[in-house]
């Protein structure tokens, strides 16, 4: 098997892929950091490393101001260019193009930096994805990195099977999804007197999009399970991976957890619970639970 260390090329994203630091640093994966605001005061979106996630959804709740901004092209540019100094080609996933317009930045500085290095080769690819699922997205392609593939061939199964990973996500508390223009405000506060917690999807344009008003926690909890059900080819053959990210509510997550490893019995492994991160989270706010596994082909 061919390790990362020996590759030509690097495997990069943006830290909104979700993942612990520890499991980036482990697969050789490479990201640069969003930005994010608490009460006025800045902060690089580093995987919990400069605020720990308890205490970011603590002041949420608390009602603390919270401001997110994406990866600049001077930042973009200073982050590449030690890889292209190396010898090393780019293939970087950006978070998806349907939430942030964080891939116009790193275009524009592969633009400039190809004129420097151009030897080298940087593709840039809309993950469509968010959170784990953009970070199982990279964790796929690292497997696929180790196992020999180059980065041309990379780059091209990036573009064929991206639609293939799957999101579906709730919330129990609507009050952030509202704020930030995601749920309108009377639907929201209709939403919160009736209990109701919307089942939302990432669409085929990497779209955060509600689909369905479920009433109660405990029924929002079954119906994830079954539309992942749904939504895999293989139903409850199902044998691949599955990574669940949670915003202050790892009971809510667990519970989810243990009826997916209850109904697929063939998972690859158990499945990996994350904290979705600060940038994802400031817009999300506590109380959401989003599921990610390779399924179907995302077509709306």
């Amino acid at each position: 098997m061919v390790t990362h260390i020996m590759k030509k090329y690097i495997l990069s994203c943006c830290s909104t892929a979700d993942l612990p630091a520890e499991h980036f640093a482990r697969r050789g994966i490479f990201y640069a950091c969003f930005h994010y605001e608490l009460d006025g005061q800045e902060y690089l979106d580093d995987l919990g490393k400069s605020i720990s996630f308890e205490h970011f959804y603590k002041a949420m709740a608390d009602g603390a101001e919270t401001k997110t901004s994406q990866v600049n092209v001077a930042e973009f540019t200073e982050y590449f260019e030690p890889f292209l100094k190396a010898g090393k080609d780019i293939l970087h996933l950006s978070l998806s193009s349907g939430i942030s317009g964080v891939i116009n930045s790193a275009m524009t500085a592969r633009e400039a930096l190809l004129e420097k290095y151009p030897e080298r080769t940087i593709y840039i690819v809309d993950s469509l994805a968010a959170s784990s699922g953009y970070g199982m997205l990279m964790d796929k392609l690292a497997d696929l990195r180790d196992e020999g593939m180059s980065i041309e061939e990379l780059y091209q199964w990036t573009l064929d099977n991206r639609l293939r990973l799957n999101h579906w996500f709730f919330s129990t508390d609507l009050t952030f999804y509202i704020k930030g223009g995601r749920i309108s405000k009377t639907s929201g506060m209709v939403g919160n007197m009736l209990n109701i917690c919307p089942l939302l999807n990432v669409d085929n344009m990497g779209r955060l999009i509600p689909r369905y008003k479920i009433r109660t926690k405990r029924k929002v909890i079954h119906a994830i399970v079954d539309k992942m059900e749904e939504c895999i080819e293989e139903g409850r053959d199902y044998s691949g991976k599955c990574y669940i990210s949670q915003s202050a509510c790892y009971a809510d997550a667990r519970l989810v957890a243990d009826l997916i490893e209850e109904r697929f019995p063939h998972l690859e492994e158990k499945v990996m619970i994350t904290s979705v991160g600060t940038t994802i989270g400031a817009h999300t706010g506590p109380g959401t639970v989003a599921v990610f596994f390779w399924g179907k082909e995302r077509v709306d």
